[in-house]
């Protein structure tokens, strides 16, 4: 899918046709779709497919006279062990003069942001700008997805000791995943933004340059959350492999207890059940012996029972 869109007065318009100052916005082209941008605005077929390959790294290729080459990692969602996770996706933003092309294989929530107008002083004129403003987007919806990975491993943490099943181990280790994602992602993204704040072929306005500034200060930021939150991850996933750990010791220990408890009649029928004379067996000849033993057993299994219970092990 492609689509054009022009900003006249503040406002954003779709367009049928390509003209100076557009936005051509890319979601998931066709070969055939990416041929034809190429052709139509100059542009080497590789640059347009960059971002459809998941492994693409976040790069800025200047070597090219006519445009400008740069692949970002921003955050998507995806299905993991039938539950939704983030994971990150390449978007590439090739610009020149003239025009700006953006790439992705999803419609990806950071560029809506300007097609709904949410973005103040937003204009598809303005190249660099227009790069700063989707990093500094990309930044916020990073923080944003952050925010609720904490929050779902606060769920998981209340959790911890009452209903902990096998699908919250599941879940912490696919928010691990996606921390790892995220700070691998928003690293190679800070270098894509140093290294912008050196570049000068593409015109830039002086209020450009604060809006750099913010763009750092975000994606900084978005580190040491992914940072903060994967050291406390961590310590919720050692609470629970400890809670589960102690649970099973508890299973043992009672297990234990049983087991000595119902060791005493075995003990005690197989001493009886040995091959030997009659008139050597204690109670062998006095009426009632087998009720005696019946009781002698039971008393003893209440006196175990009884010890058990005084150190804990009942």
């Amino acid at each position: 899918m492609i689509k054009y869109y022009r900003t006249e007065n503040g406002k954003i318009h779709e367009t049928e046709e390509a003209t100076q100052g557009t936005w051509v916005m890319a979601v998931a082209p066709s070969y055939e779709e990416s041929v034809s941008l190429a052709g139509k605005f100059g542009v080497d077929v590789a640059d347009i497919r960059a971002a459809m390959d998941d492994e693409e790294s976040s790069r800025v290729d200047v070597s090219n006279d006519e445009y400008t080459l740069i692949v970002v990692d921003i955050p998507t969602t995806e299905v993991r062990h039938d539950q939704d996770n983030y994971t990150t996706i390449p978007l590439s933003m090739i610009i020149s003069e003239n025009w700006i092309i953006t790439v992705c294989a999803e419609d990806t929530p950071v560029l809506q942001y300007f097609i709904k107008n949410n973005v103040k002083e937003f204009s598809t004129k303005k190249q660099m700008r227009f790069v700063y403003q989707i990093l500094h987007k990309t930044s916020m919806v990073y923080q944003n997805n952050l925010r609720v990975i904490d929050k779902k491993r606060t769920e998981i943490e209340s959790r911890v000791g009452d209903t902990t099943e096998d699908r919250d181990l599941i879940a912490l280790h696919e928010l691990e995943s996606t921390l790892v994602y995220f700070a691998t992602s928003l690293r190679a993204n800070g270098a894509i933004i140093e290294r912008l704040t050196r570049y000068g072929k593409i015109r830039q306005y002086p209020e450009d340059k604060e809006l750099l500034e913010d763009v750092i200060v975000e994606n900084k930021q978005a580190i040491e959350m992914t940072g903060i939150y994967r050291d406390i991850l961590n310590g919720t996933r050692d609470l629970l492999s400890t809670v589960i750990s102690n649970r099973l010791n508890t299973v043992m220990k009672y297990l234990a207890a049983i087991t000595i408890v119902m060791s005493i009649p075995n003990i005690i029928s197989g001493l009886y059940g040995m091959n030997v004379a009659g008139k050597w067996v204690p109670l062998a000849a006095v009426a009632f012996g087998f009720e005696i033993i019946c009781g002698i057993i039971l008393i003893l299994c209440l006196i175990s029972v009884i010890v058990l219970r005084k150190i804990k092990m009942l």
